[in-house]
């Protein structure tokens, strides 16, 4: 039995590495897309530079949405039998610029900063804007939050876990209604302490799971806070 637990093990990875080799020569094509469309811009700014004024003084962001205090949500959580809570309606992606009101605390999608928050592991003892770290969810990461009220051995138990776990991040967050939550796109839990079976079920279920919607995109190079 644990040949087999070793074995899928090494096949998540296996997995997770052949995503990190995707994702590295993504970033090597973007770059270049990127380098490519600024020479166009420049290009655009001499040839249009009127219009281009024009243009902005109607205060347009083509990065941000209709409402860009909006999250883009629409829908409610529905509670399995086994307490994992899922989004059942729309979570939006566009990505913004700007503060944004998510219906969920902590949110678990919805319009988010066009940078992530790092999560490769990463352990935060100050709150992380939720912008940045909505990103991440949709990059696979599985993010863990407690409040005040969270016993100190449960934290650092689980901040242990995150330490050795790629694709996952932990922070306070005091909006939330329960001491220790656990979120993924479009998931939620609340744990009783770091020993609930739940962390490792919710760890193996969602860290670049089929919820994902970025499967392989970076969890670092992005937000440090």
């Amino acid at each position: 039995m644990g040949s087999g637990k070793n074995s899928s093990t090494a096949a998540r990875k296996a997995r997770i590495d052949e995503m990190r080799r995707a994702e590295r020569a993504r970033d090597r094509r973007n770059r270049i897309l990127v380098i490519a469309a600024s020479v166009v811009v420049v290009a655009g700014l001499v040839v249009g530079g009127v219009v281009l004024v024009d243009s902005q003084s109607d205060g347009k962001d083509s990065t941000a949405s209709g409402d860009a205090k909006g999250s883009g949500d629409t829908g409610h959580f529905t509670t399995g039998k086994d307490g994992v809570r899922t989004w059942s309606g729309k979570l939006a992606r566009t990505h913004v610029t700007t503060k944004v009101s998510y219906p969920m605390h902590p949110p678990v999608g919805g319009n988010h900063n066009p940078v992530w928050l790092n999560c490769n592991g990463d352990v935060y003892t100050a709150p992380v804007p939720e912008e940045n770290a909505v990103h991440s969810l949709e990059h696979g990461a599985v993010w863990v939050t407690y409040t005040a009220k969270a016993p100190k051995a449960d934290v650092d138990a689980l901040a242990a876990k995150v330490k050795s776990t790629p694709y996952s991040m932990i922070s306070p967050y005091e909006k939330q209604d329960a001491p220790l939550l656990l979120s993924a796109w479009g998931h939620q839990v609340a744990v009783k302490s770091a020993k609930d079976p739940e962390v490792d079920k919710f760890f193996a279920t969602y860290v670049q799971g089929d919820q994902t919607p970025e499967p392989g995109a970076s969890c670092t190079g992005g937000v440090v806070k």
